[in-house]
């Protein structure tokens, strides 16, 4: 399969390679001097040309405007202008024997680099490593480091898949950035996105069939993955994918909007992907994740190809998202009207999959498919934040804002307690309150003016996502968005920080909670506001969660021969910033009293192959 871009010989010259099968001639101008690409097969031009590390080119198709590189390393004046050649071979390194820790064992950070700090860069980003480490982060999570138009973005209307985008440094401060987390012990996973191209600056469809009008996506044309010229288009996809996983020594990726990706091919396009990079880490020496966004619930997306499987190694599971958050603000507008709280987080943590063949009264239709025991429930990215949860509300409001405190610490426990791998959005860990708005910046008035129209009118009749919408394109809703590190230095702050470092410490120290085997989870009591589930492992004792999250204590009758041996954690515990409250066994008859709003592990006795609690009895 043929590669896209420039590709260096080491000698100073590279290859030039494009393809544009509708072309009759294509002309180079690389630094100022014109030549010509050579025809070769299936639409394919070429021509090895002497070069250098940043050297500006850009393309002419027939007598057209010059364009850049639809594989551009680098857009050094932006997505209209000429592209720049990049030689990895330039970059230092000092990650030399790094290999990323299993899914099994990770907590995963999400952050977006542009409001992570004041400076919004990669190189101030690294000052941060430290913290994340100390908290018991293992990933990194970046959204789309791809480049677009305008300074200010989420990422996710990118139009050039190979380049950097230049406002957080261009390619070489990636390069730094993640050998930077790899010498602090974190992996990098980098947000990808191959399912649709933003609105300004895509000029693919000049130089060839990239995408198709015989399927749609919400945002626009879907690409051209499976009709008369895909190979090229998949080769495209491809190359861009695993270049951040060789030249920039990312560990993996996590692939936006998978469902998307709308492919009859007998080789999906996702599973030629997960072929590519187990080739790629065998090559390597070290492993290499790919990480789903997906809202199907298709247990294939995570199954080994061996079986009939995508092969990819994990997917995010909003579902844990959504039951948590009913379960703690009560907000059942959109698509939370599809959860019931307590009940469903007892599902997603003894199913994986809450809408597992269940009927979607939102959706009017029924979803998913059940999740084999046989996959263990780390390959579910579980959270309570992240920067669509967030974004997606008018406001961009945080948890830490509609909720109090101790109810987010609830939330937490919710979240850090579940056989999911957790994952963290920026500030999180330290209770930040700034929110984080969908911002854009794009240069096009017309363009502009959609976007603000089209955010008002999304939110239109949902009171719990309503409020006053900010302007995307007014760069205070940008600043706004930024992270207050200084939160993190306040007494609130470090109580938030405590209760994740030990809850973290928890998951990594505790067999119980180590587990990803949902056949280690039982569910002793789900209703409307409680919840009662336990965990185990081969080795007792067994790890009770008891959750109340009304007003009132609540008691509840322990199966009979089941015995409390010690508390592990309250989220009520003094250190946490609580009042010292935590679940506690009292007599007459043996009861477990659990105070109002509150989470409590503890370490529990009992014979679990004789118990007769199970799963079965949540609620389909």
């Amino acid at each position: 399969m043929h590669a896209h871009g420039p590709a260096l010989h080491g000698d100073g010259t590279a290859t030039f390679r494009l393809w544009a099968p509708h072309a009759e001639r294509v002309a180079i101008e690389l630094d100022g001097e014109p030549s010509e690409l050579e025809a070769a097969e299936r639409g394919w031009w070429r021509a090895r040309l002497p070069t250098q590390d940043g050297a500006r080119y850009g393309l002419r198709l027939d007598n057209g405007p010059l364009r850049p590189d639809p594989a551009s390393r680098r857009q050094p004046d932006g997505v209209h202008e000429r592209s720049a050649v990049v030689d990895p071979s330039t970059w230092s390194w000092t990650d030399a024997g790094w290999r990323a820790p299993p899914l099994e064992a990770a907590v995963i950070s999400e952050l977006h680099v542009g409001t992570f700090t004041p400076e919004g860069t990669l190189d101030a980003a690294t000052s941060k490593l430290a913290h994340l480490h100390d908290v018991g982060v293992t990933h990194v999570e970046l959204l789309p480091m791809n480049t677009f138009n305008g300074p200010r973005g989420w990422g996710y209307d990118g139009v050039g898949w190979y380049a950097v985008h230049e406002p957080y440094g261009g390619p070489h401060a990636l390069a730094a950035f993640v050998d930077a987390c790899h010498a602090h012990g974190l992996a990098v996973l980098i947000d990808a996105v191959y399912n649709h191209l933003g609105p300004s600056g895509n000029y693919l469809s000049e130089f060839g069939p990239y995408l198709t009008e015989r399927y749609h996506t919400p945002w626009g044309d879907a690409l051209n993955l499976d009709g008369p010229g895909s190979d090229a288009v998949r080769a495209f996809i491809l190359g861009s994918a695993l270049a951040w996983l060789t030249d920039y020594h990312a560990d993996g990726l996590r692939l936006d909007a998978v469902h998307a990706l709308v492919d009859a091919s007998s080789v999906h396009l996702l599973a030629e992907l997960a072929d590519a990079t187990a080739d790629l880490s065998g090559g390597l020496g070290r492993p290499l994740q790919l990480i789903a966004e997906s809202d199907r619930q298709d247990p294939q997306t995570v199954r080994p190809r061996e079986v009939g499987g995508l092969g990819l190694d994990a997917q995010w599971a909003d579902e844990l998202h959504h039951s948590i958050h009913v379960a703690v603000t009560g907000e059942q507008e959109g698509y939370y009207a599809d959860y019931a709280g307590p009940p469903d987080v007892a599902a997603a943590y003894a199913r994986g999959f809450v809408y597992d063949g269940r009927y979607s009264a939102s959706r009017e239709r029924h979803v998913g498919a059940p999740l084999p025991a046989d996959v263990p429930s780390s390959r579910l990215i579980g959270c309570v934040q992240n920067h669509d949860q967030i974004g997606n509300r008018a406001a961009g409001d945080r948890l830490t804002t509609l909720i109090d405190a101790d109810l987010v610490r609830v939330a937490t426990v919710l979240l850090l307690a579940a056989p999911h791998t957790p994952l963290l959005f920026m500030g999180e860990e330290y209770g930040e309150t700034n929110p984080f708005c969908y911002f854009t910046s794009h240069p096009e008035p017309q363009l502009a003016e959609a976007v603000r129209t089209g955010r008002a009118e999304e939110f239109a009749g949902f009171a719990a996502f309503a409020g006053e919408v900010p302007d995307p394109q007014d760069p205070e809703t940008f600043a706004r968005s930024k992270l207050d590190w200084s939160r993190a230095d306040t007494e609130a702050g470090r109580q938030r920080l405590a209760l994740h470092r030990d809850l973290l410490r928890l998951r990594r120290a505790v067999p119980a909670l180590a587990t990803s085997d949902r056949r280690n989870t039982r569910i002793v009591h789900a209703d409307a506001s409680s919840l009662l589930v336990a965990r185990h492992h081969s080795e007792p004792p067994v790890v009770l969660l008891a959750v109340n999250l009304i007003g009132a204590e609540r008691h509840h009758a322990l199966p009979e021969g089941w015995s409390v041996r010690d508390t592990l954690l309250g989220s009520e515990d003094e250190a946490y910033g609580g009042a010292g409250r935590r679940a506690e066994i009292v007599d007459g008859p043996p009861r477990l009293a659990v105070p109002p709003r509150t989470a409590t592990l503890l370490n529990v006795d009992m014979d679990w192959a004789g118990s007769v609690v199970g799963g079965r009895s949540i609620p389909r």
